[in-house]
């Protein structure tokens, strides 16, 4: 039986820009559960769109946030660019796959791929799961769009920018999987547009590794 999805409002704790366009929402958790890479879906407190986001934080924390990019014609995005600190939004109950067995984070190495917002569920990784062995590798067109870059250590953070000059790589995430091939047994995870996603998939198993060792998350 299918359980139904449970709305609640949830206050706006603090609003943080990253650029003209990106925030961070930071949400009171009022006792919601959620695993690392797992989604929600939020919207305005009196509208009836809601969109889905991946938590940008840990489970650890006693609140919730989220990493949005307002879309100009968007029915969600523009008006929570709008909503400041104590206005509330409606949030559902964290769903999705996208997750990690904790027994593996010990024996095993991980790549996540990812492409501008898509960040989100690796920054929740990494920060719930510190011990990890891992590389991170972000594709954006700007250096700006290489979101919170600073917390990532800078050995096992890649920043691959196609549009401008700046970042670690010039070009995108899949030229850098080209001219660095990755170890069969490695664990990927890729998260962003369908496109990068179809090729990194390609790129990754022709380099060896099994489709049973490639988790993807598609960001619309």
């Amino acid at each position: 039986m299918m359980r139904e999805k449970s709305f609640n409002l949830h206050k706006i704790l603090d609003k943080r820009d990253l650029t003209d366009s990106t925030f961070v929402l930071r949400l009171e958790r009022n006792g919601l559960e959620f695993e690392a890479g797992q989604h929600l879906q939020v919207g305005p407190p009196n509208g009836i769109h809601v969109r889905e986001y991946s938590v940008y934080n840990t489970p650890h924390e006693d609140f919730i946030e989220i990493l949005v990019r307002e879309v100009d014609d968007g029915l969600v995005t523009p008006v929570l660019k709008k909503l400041h600190k104590d206005d509330h939004v409606v949030v559902n109950d964290a769903v999705g796959y996208f997750v990690i067995e904790k027994e593996k984070i010990a024996e095993k190495s991980f790549l996540f791929v990812a492409s501008g917002t898509g960040i989100s569920p690796f920054h929740s990784f990494v920060h719930a799961y510190p011990e990890m062995d891992y590389k991170l590798l972000h594709g954006v067109r700007k250096l700006e769009e290489a979101y919170d870059r600073e917390v990532y250590e800078s050995s096992r953070y890649v920043s691959c920018v196609s549009g401008e000059a700046g970042g670690d790589f010039h070009g995108r995430v899949t030229h850098w999987l080209e001219e660095n091939p990755v170890s069969p047994d490695t664990l990927c995870y890729i998260c962003g547009n369908c496109d990068m996603i179809y090729d990194v998939y390609d790129i990754l198993e022709k380099q060896g590794v099994k489709s049973s060792n490639i988790f993807t998350e598609v960001y619309f």
